[in-house]
């Protein structure tokens, strides 16, 4: 038999002879697996990091949580670091966190060294390891509730200011954080066809929370609703930084505006009465200006829908 006869014997289709081929080709892979994982190898490993300081005073804004080594060592030992197996955190003490900004791979090689068993560090696959570590702060803010998401049912309206309860948070985290909030804490309020007195609770919600503690974490916001509906009143108008060289067109004293007000209230008559339309002329440029005045003094569940404007002209 020839051997080009025997080549073509052992590759035509035939289920025992692919049986046995295939369990010689699975032996000799097993086989070369474990002779290459019984010699030294070289292998990228990431190490979990662990960075020690003391949480009481300091807090971590942003932290590599793992560091990749470049590393030799029996194959055996690489195959099961390389699945996570017996795998050590590598721990870095920190005395003064708040000024280290980087550990450069000069740096780590002394400090890991010893903590990766018999495995040999060949190098720092990253270069250097960036973090931001912050003094902990906290501050307590005012609690502000933005109605801009409530609609009432029609006919009916805010009829009281807005309490929330408590009128603050306290707030702790890193110090940079804290610094950059405004100095209240607005609460989004959203509710649709209210048509009754309003109590509801709310969590309140800062950015980077999971760096932030709240105390408390919920707050209360309540008012009081009931009927309303549209009124025309006219208010004194007021101006302010007033030049000397101004016209105003038909000499305005007063102005007309159109509000919701609670219903039936003579209080509202009250309030009419305080109220004040006010026009600030600081920064007037010459020549003819249309403006819209500004209410002002009037009871904080009055909403002022429209309002006259006035023209005159700066000589």
């Amino acid at each position: 038999m020839s051997f080009f006869r025997v080549i073509s014997n052992l590759f035509r289709f035939n289920r025992t002879n692919w049986k046995v081929a295939a369990l010689c080709f699975i032996t000799a892979l097993i086989f070369w697996v474990f002779i290459s994982l019984n010699k030294d190898n070289t292998a990228n490993i990431s190490f979990p990091l662990q960075l020690t300081f003391d949480h009481d005073r300091y807090v971590s804004v942003k932290l590599p949580r793992e560091i990749n080594l470049n590393v030799s060592g029996n194959g055996w030992e690489l195959f099961r670091k390389s699945f996570g197996l017996n795998l050590p955190a590598l721990n870095i003490d920190l005395d003064k966190p708040a000024d280290v900004k980087k550990i450069p791979a000069s740096t780590l090689l002394p400090l890991i060294a010893g903590q990766i068993g018999s495995l040999k560090i060949n190098y720092v696959v990253v270069d250097t390891l960036f973090l931001q570590i912050d003094l902990k702060d906290s501050h307590k803010f005012r609690l502000v509730a933005d109605l801009s998401g409530v609609s009432f049912k029609k006919g009916f309206g805010r009829l009281s200011q807005v309490v929330i309860l408590p009128d603050s948070v306290k707030i702790e985290g890193p110090k940079s954080i804290l610094h950059s909030f405004p100095d209240s804490i607005v609460l989004p309020i959203s509710k649709n066809k209210i048509s009754e007195h309003f109590r509801e609770e709310f969590e309140v919600v800062i950015e980077n929370g999971e760096m932030i503690k709240r105390d408390p974490p919920v707050v209360e916001v309540r008012f009081e609703v009931g009927e309303v509906e549209e009124r025309f009143w006219k208010l004194k108008l007021e101006y302010l930084n007033k030049p000397l060289s101004l016209k105003i067109e038909g000499n305005l004293d007063s102005v007309m505006c159109k509000v919701i007000a609670p219903k039936n209230q003579e209080s509202i008559l009250l309030s009419e009465a305080q109220g004040r339309a006010m026009i600030d002329l600081a920064g007037l440029p010459k020549g003819e200006s249309i403006l819209i005045p500004k209410a002002y003094g009037l009871s904080p569940y009055i909403q002022v829908l429209h309002i006259d404007t006035v023209r005159l002209r700066l000589f």
